[in-house]
Parts: structure tokens; sequence; C-alpha cells
């Protein structure tokens, strides 16, 4: 469980120098937002960091008066209404310096023209779209492996258990975030993103697309605590219309007084779901997707290959605690924000690292085309599919997904994967009613070209 903070004494420092001046110049070194760390930690940690013997009271009394003087409103949540303040945190300016640099399209378009291949890239991407709506699925419980997953949603074969309902109704929420990105935020738009993510999983435990009328719906960790009392159904829809409103309203142009970059504003509508609960169940999938829909809509396209859930499932706990921590401290969104882009930060950072050994990998294989021979045999399209299946993006092809990721027809991807098994690259077997294809080991295949 969170320990709540103390209620703040109103001053501090007056206080010390009446009654124990002889540490006020202890007292006075806490008087910052952040630790030593650069980190900003709620009175759950920080209590167990403050200088022994001081008084706890007192010492968050001065870490908060510190914070409360660059705190900036940022909009009101719950019922009733409490206004959710931010302040800046390293972390934060970090993830929007590397959102900036890395994730908008022009960002993609330059990572296109680096590596020189459009389609090597796309099905690169195309792999990597997947990852968030796994993740998602197991962040919320779903038990099943990433390998078996992928497979699922490649194969596009219809989901047979629960798990894989809810792996195949994230995807599809994520792909209507994207479709719909272009669209003004409302209710009737959450509640369909809700509808297409968890409709035919278990209609009578989600009630899909449907806000709840009672105030029944708790959160509980664990432990079977209840963590989380979310704000009364009564309402719902006008604070939802409230939050739509803020959330299309411009707060990134430079000359607005109310300044608020994207990157912050999707980790604020993500919380504010969270916060809300607005269903019955889902309600941390729709969250998540909000999140990546309003940076879509603002143009930072990469964010569609970065999975955030897949680094959130790691450390659920830390995740769960961020909203904690905001709820107990007077609605403190920077706790939340601070964990977010921290997240944010390591996943554009592993999007980089896949992107770049992309480039490396294709370069070696380059110069293994022109040194074997293969380079004059294979067609573009099967020099694509090989490096993939060289680099391990994919180990499994099929026709259907090759036709998706290449954008071709149907009989010409058969073409290419039967074509990379004439040439001992690739071998193939029935699973069902569809050819697999599989690259051979790397020895098979330079035995086959010495021989």
């Amino acid at each position: 469980m969170v320990k709540r903070p103390p209620t703040p004494i109103a001053n501090p420092l007056s206080r010390i120098a009446e009654r124990n001046p002889a540490s006020l110049e202890k007292y006075l070194e806490l008087f910052a937002p952040l630790d030593d760390k650069g980190r900003y930690l709620h009175f759950d940690e920080l209590r167990f960091r403050f200088p022994e013997g001081l008084d706890h009271v007192l010492a968050w009394s001065i870490v908060k008066l510190a914070r409360q003087r660059q705190l900036s409103p940022v909009l009101p949540l719950g019922e009733p209404p409490i206004v959710g303040k931010l302040m800046l945190t390293p972390a934060m300016q970090i993830a929007i310096s590397e959102s900036d640099r890395h994730t908008t399209s022009a960002a993609l378009e330059w990572m296109s023209g680096k590596i020189g291949e459009h389609r090597h890239l796309q099905y690169l991407l195309n792999d990597l779209v997947e990852d968030e709506a796994i993740g998602s699925s197991q962040l919320e419980g779903a038990a099943t492996t990433t390998k078996v997953a992928k497979d699922l949603l490649k194969r596009q074969r219809g989901p047979r258990t629960p798990d894989e309902k809810m792996i195949v109704g994230n995807f599809r929420m994520m792909q209507f975030a994207w479709e719909n990105r272009h669209k003004a935020l409302s209710p009737v738009l959450i509640a369909e993103l809700h509808e297409v993510g968890v409709a035919g999983i278990d209609d009578e435990k989600y009630y899909p697309g449907v806000f709840r009328t009672t105030d029944d719906v708790i959160v509980q960790d664990g432990d079977g605590n209840t963590v989380h009392m979310p704000p009364p159904a009564k309402g719902l829809e006008k604070r939802l219309a409230r939050l739509a409103e803020w959330a299309n309203a411009n707060h990134h142009d430079v000359d607005n007084s109310d300044y608020l970059h994207p990157l912050l504003k999707a980790i604020v509508l993500h919380f504010s779901i969270g916060f809300e609960h607005p269903f019955r169940d889902g309600n941390g999938r729709v969250a998540r997707s909000l999140f990546y829909w309003y940076l879509f809509k603002q143009d930072f396209a990469a964010f569609r290959y970065i999975a955030i859930s897949t680094l959130l499932k790691k450390a659920p706990i830390q995740y769960g605690k961020s909203y904690l921590y905001t709820e107990t401290d007077d609605m403190d969104l920077s706790y939340f924000a601070d964990h977010q882009c921290r997240i944010v930060i390591r996943a554009i950072s592993e999007f980089k690292k896949t992107c770049n050994k992309t480039l490396e990998d294709m370069e070696a294989f380059n110069a293994f085309l022109f040194k074997s021979g293969l380079y004059q045999k294979l067609t573009d399209k099967q020099k694509t599919v090989f490096q993939v299946a060289k680099s391990g993006i994919a180990l499994e092809f099929t026709a259907v997904n090759v036709k998706e990721n290449l954008g071709c027809s149907y009989n010409t991807a058969a073409a290419t994967l039967n074509g990379l098994v004439e040439l001992k690259l690739f071998k193939k077997e029935k699973v069902g009613r569809e050819w697999v294809f599989t690259m051979l080991g790397t020895d098979q295949i330079i035995g086959n070209w010495k021989s």
C-alpha cells in the first residue's frame, strides 16, 4: 500500500525557526522539488531518505513548498473536480527531446532515406506495430508468449481463447486509433475505441462501448486491497466531454500561455481515462490506446512502432504506483508523467537500436549477396523477405503476411516465397491449410551454394 503524505504545514519555515532554529539549515537543504538524483519522489519513498532526526511532516512541508512554486495547472479531474498540476522534470525534458528528434513523420522519412530501401524498413515497421497490442494484453494478464501472439496476428487466424481474443482486440484498437487519428475526441469516440477492443471477448464482463452506470467498479491491488475508487458514475459523460474539449484544444502553439507538449498531453490523457475508469473493464487498454491516438493525431507517427506496454509489464507495480502517487498527493500529475516519460525514453531507445541493427544487417547482407552471386538471382521482393528472415525480425512467413507487408498480390507473394525455396534458401511445410516458409540455417545455405 502507498503511504499517503501528511497534510503540509502552512508555514514550515516559521515553525522551524520558532521551535528548532538549530536545524533550520538541514531543513533548507530539502527545499527543492527533486532529490539529488533528479527524481520527483512521493512521500511514500521520500520519507526513507529524510536525514535522521528531522520531523517528517516538516520535511515534507518544505519539499511541497518548493514544488508548489513550480507546479502549473493542467485540467480539472474527478467529482468534485480537483485541478491536476504538473512540473517539468529532467525525465520529461529528455523524453520530449527524444520524441521530437526520432518519432515524427519527418524522422521516419529520414530513417527510410538513410536505410535506402523503403520496403525493407516497412517490413520491419509492420512487425513492430504488433508489439504494443501484445504488450498491452500481457500487461492486463493475457497468458500467452510473444511468439505465439505474433504468430496469431501474422497468420490472421481466428482467436480461440479469451487471451487470444484480447490480443486481437488490442491490435484492432491500435488500428482504430491510427485510422481515426484525424477525428476530434469525444465520448462517442472513446466508447467506439472500447467496443472495437473488447467486443466478443466476454461481453457480460466488458459491456463493449457502454459507460458504467454504477459505482461498484473498484481497482484492487494484487492482495485484494482497494487502491482506487473512481469518481461517481453520475456525471461521467459530462466529465468525459470536458476531457475531450481539453484534448481538442490547441496547447502546443508556441504563443500559448498554457503550452503543453503533445507527449505530456498524451500522458495526461492516459492518466485521466485510467482515473475516471469509464468502463466496467478494459480501461487500461483504452487509456494506453488514447495515449497513442493523441500522438498519432499530432504527427508523431513513429509511436505506431514504439511499444510502451512491453516495458510497463516488466514493472507493473511501479506503473500502478504512479497512478496512486498522483491521486494521493493533490492530483500532482508529475509523478505519473515522470514515470511514463522514463518508459518512453527506454522505448524510443529500443526502437532506435532495432532500426540501427536493421541498417547494419542490411549492409552485411548486401556484401553477402555480392560475394555469393545471389544478388543477380534474387528479385527485389525476395531480397527483402530473405533479409528480414536473416535478421530474425520474423521467423515464419506465409503468402498472406508477405502479401500484407509488401503490398503485393497473393500470387506474387506465393511466387516470392516459392522462389526462395527453389534457390535453396528457404524450406516450407504445410500447417493446417496454408504453407509456412522458414529460412534454412546459415550453414545449410552456405553448403547448398558451395555444392
